[in-house]
């Protein structure tokens, strides 16, 4: 049984610790305000350009694009984005089950890791590994999405890969992320939710000509869906890692009010001893 010195300092190990995990608390709650601004401020331009490939797809068959070609192979690479550092509760061990779980189903694909916790996992077990990016710990930038949508474009366009997907953690609050995969290339027009035989053919007049449009258009589209994704994985990062704290820290404030429960009573019980001593040692002095 721990001495009443050993109590207190396990009180004093708890209270730093409570210190160090509200700190974090603090902080993830911060940036997941502007990670949750970014994402919210991104989503309507997604859903535009979103709108505008369905448009397209139902003008009819669009012209050949790099980007829009199926491959015959079934040569597969998976992005997965996890982050950089850990105590963000669920996050990183969600992505990593979801990833292993669709490997195990899925037998050859290699992954390309933006984040450093999915790399290292894997790297472990002998997956194959195209390659790591790191995200910055305040949040994905423009440039770091153009940087990773270049590389998979180049594994892509290449021949090296016939198809590319996409595993990250779809944000929907803070203490709720989903992970979920997608394929990113070759792009597939999106669907519409109305049923075919009710959707008419539009004819449009395409200024300049189409093949152009999509030069232009498809990879920024591509952009679009990877820098969303990042965003999403982002503010889903902090998300779990404010909640993951924010229960740390409640967690050390039960531990420290029942270890200083138990060194009042470890006290008590070691002054009660004195006085029975005192008293003892008295009685014997007047027999």
């Amino acid at each position: 049984m721990a001495n009443l010195k050993q109590i207190r300092q396990r009180i004093r190990t708890s209270k730093n610790i409570r210190q160090i995990t509200r700190a974090m608390k603090l902080v993830a709650a911060a940036r997941l305000k502007k990670a949750q601004d970014r994402v919210t401020e991104a989503r309507p331009y997604s859903d535009k350009m979103r709108e505008l490939m369905l448009s397209l797809s139902e003008a009819g068959d669009l012209p050949s694009h790099p980007l829009l070609e199926k491959q015959e192979g079934d040569k597969t690479c998976m992005v997965l984005i996890t982050a950089d550092r850990g105590l963000a509760g669920s996050y990183n061990t969600n992505l990593i089950r979801k990833t292993s779980d669709f490997l195990k189903e899925h037998t050859g694909i290699h992954l390309y890791c933006v984040g450093k916790k999915g790399y290292q996992f894997f790297n472990r077990r002998g997956v194959k590994l195209t390659g790591q990016y790191s995200v910055p710990s305040t949040g994905a930038r423009v440039e770091d999405a153009q940087e990773v949508t270049r590389v998979v474009s180049d594994l892509f366009t290449s021949g090296e890969y016939d198809r590319i997907l996409i595993c990250y953690s779809k944000f929907y609050s803070p203490i709720r992320q989903v992970p979920q995969i997608v394929q990113v290339l070759p792009i597939e027009p999106p669907t519409a939710e109305q049923p075919a035989e009710k959707r008419t053919k539009k004819d449009y007049t395409f200024e300049p000509d189409s093949t152009t449009l999509l030069a232009t258009l498809l990879p920024k589209y591509l952009l679009n869906i990877m820098f969303q994704a990042m965003l999403e994985s982002t503010a889903s990062e902090h998300g779990s890692r404010m909640t993951a704290m924010s229960s740390a820290t409640d967690n050390a404030g039960k531990m420290i009010d029942d270890l200083t429960l138990k060194a009042n009573r470890e006290r008590q019980s070691k002054i009660t001893t004195e006085i029975l001593e005192v008293v003892g040692g008295a009685e014997a002095l007047n027999n």
